[in-house]
């Protein structure tokens, strides 16, 4: 029996990371912070491979994507936190609810899929070098980056779209500081049974599927490392793809890590101590493992710092 069905008025609380008002200024000072290095880094890496013509290969047109895919992941949840910490206010509305679970939907699959199409550019690097660059040819490269933008917007609406058939009762208290699915989908006064087929679904198809895909190629690419007789051809191999596989184990382990702590812990606190992880952390240090374990990614660096320095000093 439901509940007081609160279809009119459609809003929800965010409870956010602390009630405690002591907390409120250093909080908003630390994603504030991290806000701005995140944005700041990825931007500074889109500039890098636009500016410089050395970068307008396959590899880095794909970490462009990425850090645009990573830009919109973080603007889809702090600037909101950072509203509410200001405002001292909690209330997100319901449409508002919706647009927020979509557009995280879309980024967090938008970066499974880029994670995948760079797994296969590296792959066809190392396993097959002299067919590299008629395989990743530009048609191509530009197909497989639309292709992942359709995709994850195309099927990011099924999970946004059935909440719109869900009533929701008196308690519209999100136990988080943005509007996470699983969370919405436990104030429902109603049968939830489609809307949770639908994420398992959709997490299977561009979850499970991208990670498969990723696992592949890289047993590929090991197993064609390992042939390799010389230890400085190992290592250059290795060297190709090691930030790609720092950041593919950053991401999934921390995503991993916010089902397996909620699984393992029935508090909401620890898994929002782990979203914590994999919506911020995770955007935040992608640029720097690309900009610190890649020579050409720090030369492109300086080029666009030092011109932004020169026309500082012009102006």
């Amino acid at each position: 029996m439901e509940r007081g069905n609160q279809t009119g008025a459609r809003n929800f609380i965010l409870l956010g990371f602390t009630d405690d008002p002591d907390l409120q200024s250093l909080l908003f000072g630390l994603l504030l912070s991290m806000y701005l290095v995140t944005v700041l880094g990825n931007l500074l890496i889109i500039l890098a491979t636009i500016s410089d013509s050395h970068l307008h290969t396959p590899m880095y047109f794909f970490l462009s994507n990425l850090s645009l895919a990573d830009i919109g992941f973080t603007s889809t949840t702090i600037p909101k936190s950072l509203r509410n910490i200001q405002t001292q206010s909690r209330v997100i509305t319901f449409a508002g609810c919706i647009s927020q679970i979509y557009f995280f939907v879309v980024f967090a699959c938008q970066d499974n899929l880029l994670l995948t199409v760079m797994a296969y550019d590296r792959f066809v690097a190392i396993c097959h070098p002299l067919y590299y660059v008629a395989i990743m040819n530009p048609r191509l490269c530009l197909l497989m980056a639309l292709g992942s933008w359709f995709i994850s917007a195309l099927g990011s609406l099924p999970e946004s779209m059935t909440i719109l058939r869900l009533s929701f009762c008196t308690n519209r208290e999100v136990p988080h500081f943005f509007c996470d699915l699983p969370e919405v989908l436990k104030l429902s006064c109603s049968d939830t049974l489609i809307n949770n087929v639908v994420v398992y679904s959709v997490t299977i198809i561009l979850g499970v599927f991208p990670l498969t895909g990723i696992l592949l190629s890289y047993s590929q690419i090991f197993s064609s490392i390992l042939r390799i007789s010389s230890d400085r051809g190992k290592y250059k191999a290795f060297s190709t793809c090691g930030s790609h596989l720092l950041v593919v184990s950053l991401f999934y382990g921390t995503g991993l890590g916010v089902y397996l702590s909620s699984a393992a812990s029935p508090s909401s606190r620890m898994g929002l101590m782990a979203s914590v992880m994999y919506t911020m952390v995770t955007p935040m240090l992608n640029p720097f493992i690309y900009s610190l374990r890649n020579r050409d990614i720090k030369v492109a660096l300086g080029r666009v710092l030092s011109k932004v320095v020169v026309n500082a000093l012009l102006s």
